[in-house]
């Protein structure tokens, strides 16, 4: 049985390194006595958490890469079992990471630590089945989205809403002209926002596309104007390098600084992902496009239980936001779909309404709100 004042934390990549380093801070808050280790990155490291492993170890993605660096992932986590087998916490706090968390947290919760996941996994998406596991592995669900509560309550799994920490980052976050003047770009032209991924893989099957796109857009509209935000400098040069193969000068690339290009835009082509949701939240009309390497799509769409793939459309329970996926991600459709938004103040105007509902929805104060339910689930709270 645990007995310390230790609270476990695994994060698999930098989301749930922001994730937990805002949950770190809000527990020492409430509780300055306790103390934090496990999988952790700079933020959750700088926040107090002692690392047991880097971030870095479990931050990667797609089949083949998983793949590729299984033996020292499973090495990782059959360490941590050790780890806290013979030295329980007082709890584990599992920061998304599902296919990584699950089935650690299955383990600890056989040795009678208590579980508390945050970040649902998307089993309202595909998967399903994952919900029987969950089931075996979690004490308390920590959720982002409010409809996600519906799903454990019906399983009969604890669950706590705590809102999505971008809405409370975001809200407010400025103005689109004093966003443009910031990043020296004119203040009366059109302006959109690309943003094919931050990960390698999603700029290889992207980046070139959404420069077609903009390329075509330019042909017919050269006032408009394009900037980039670059998550990386490795994104950065192979982002720089389709440039130069499609002869195409006209993109502003920034180093970050993503919430400010997508607020200075007028309408932004978005990879599906966080940054949709991003870009609802800071009320910027937005088309949502991704490619999967055709043995990734084969797998995964017969799992698929939604008719959507991006946040907005998920949230808002309807097609709010154009979807142009696989083989319809064409630079002529793409093209296509951002003039039509960029002509039609009407249709923006509709949009933001909707953008605007969802922020007002997951606006919680979530670090704040995760830190109570981790208390009054371990009974911490005075």
């Amino acid at each position: 049985m645990p007995s310390s004042r230790v609270i476990a934390l695994v994060a698999g990549e930098a989301s749930g390194d922001l994730l937990g380093a805002q949950l770190v801070t809000a527990l020492k808050a409430l509780h300055p006595d306790l103390q934090f280790e496990g999988v952790a990155g700079p933020r959750m490291i700088k926040a107090g958490v002692k690392p047991l492993y880097p971030i870095s170890r479990l931050a990667v993605s797609g089949y083949w890469d998983v793949l590729w660096h299984l033996r020292d992932i499973l090495a990782i986590r059959q360490s941590l079992k050790t780890h806290w087998s013979h030295n329980p916490p007082l709890a584990f706090i599992g920061i998304d990471a599902p296919d990584f968390n699950l089935q650690l947290e299955k383990f600890l919760k056989r040795q009678q630590i208590p579980i508390i996941h945050y970040v649902s996994p998307s089993i309202w998406a595909w998967r399903a089945e994952r919900i029987d596991l969950i089931r075996q592995a979690v004490d308390r669900m920590l959720t982002l989205f409010p409809f996600e509560t519906a799903i454990y309550e019906k399983a009969g799994i604890p669950v706590s809403y705590v809102g999505h920490p971008l809405a409370d980052l975001l809200s407010g976050f400025g103005s689109q002209r004093s966003s443009r003047v910031g990043l020296d770009l004119e203040v009366d032209r059109p302006l959109v926002a690309l943003l094919p991924g931050s990960r390698l893989g999603e700029l290889k099957s992207l980046g070139q596309l959404f420069i077609q796109s903009a390329k075509r857009i330019h042909q017919q509209w050269p006032q408009v104007q394009f900037v980039a935000p670059m998550a990386s400098l490795m994104t950065r040069a192979l982002f720089e390098k389709a440039l130069e193969k499609e002869k195409f000068p006209f993109v502003k690339i920034l180093d970050g600084q993503s919430h400010e290009a997508i607020l200075a835009a007028d309408v932004a082509l978005v990879a599906s992902g966080t940054a949709t949701l991003e870009t609802a939240l800071l009320q910027t009309p937005m088309v949502i496009s991704y490619r999967l390497p055709w043995f990734n799509w084969l797998l995964m769409k017969p799992r698929a239980y939604l008719p959507y793939v991006g946040l907005p459309n998920i949230l808002a329970g309807e097609s709010i936001v154009p979807e142009l996926l696989q083989t319809q991600a064409t630079a002529e459709r793409l093209s296509d779909a951002v003039m039509d938004l960029l002509r039609d103040p009407e249709k923006q105007k509709k949009m933001k309404a909707h953008f605007s509902h969802i922020l007002q929805s997951l606006k919680q104060d979530a670090a704040v709100k995760a830190a109570k339910a981790v208390s009054e689930h371990l009974r911490l709270l005075p």
